[in-house]
């Protein structure tokens, strides 16, 4: 049987919104997501983070300085409220066009979101119905993603989500759901899950 998912955005949904994360210790969770993530985990949602993250297409750093951040979150999320992200994906590229310059990376990828190869990916490994799953995120773009994937979308007003309803930042959208946070969030997609 396939299982319902939530797909998660990272930066300015799990964590602060704070540009590129050179430094580990810039990543600090955003208060809540903890005990908004352990909700999901005990109602078994399968929970993965789905990210962009250029900053080894720009230079910036190695994809290993990626996963030590995502290392750090796990930690963060289990030692608040003992929650775990099932799985975490995330897109390290980006066309030349839009920035990318670091080779092996400086390209365009079915997973750079709003590109739906992260979600198809991951249903398609671990048995997740799209079309009964949900996409929590602060961007446009994320809730692109859920229509393209066939999810429900959700945007968060934490990290760039106002400026997204304002048209201030990339451009307006309508979400299935707008959420003051990702405990909002999750509260809407249990209720929303059980009438499903």
């Amino acid at each position: 049987m396939l299982r319902q998912a939530v797909f998660l955005d990272r930066d300015g949904v799990l964590n602060q919104e704070r540009g590129y994360l050179h430094r580990l210790a810039d990543l600090e969770l955003i208060p809540g997501v903890a005990k908004a993530v352990r909700r999901l985990n005990d109602a078994g949602m399968f929970t993965v983070l789905v990210s962009n993250q250029s900053g080894p297409a720009r230079g910036y750093y190695p994809p290993s300085h990626v996963d030590a951040l995502h290392e750090r979150l796990a930690t963060l999320l289990a030692a608040e409220a003992g929650a775990a992200l099932e799985r975490m994906l995330y897109a390290p590229t980006l066309s030349p066009t839009e920035g990318g310059t670091h080779a092996g990376y400086s390209h365009w990828s079915t997973w750079r979101k709003p590109n739906t190869g992260m979600l198809v990916a991951a249903a398609w490994r671990f048995g997740l119905d799209l079309s009964a799953s949900f996409m929590v995120g602060d961007k446009a773009t994320d809730i692109d993603l859920a229509r393209n994937a066939g999810c429900r979308g959700i945007l968060v007003q934490t990290g760039f989500g106002e400026q997204v309803r304002s048209g201030s930042y990339q451009y307006t959208v309508e979400p299935d759901y707008l959420a003051a946070d990702l405990s909002d969030a999750a509260g809407w997609i249990l209720s929303a899950a059980t009438s499903w």
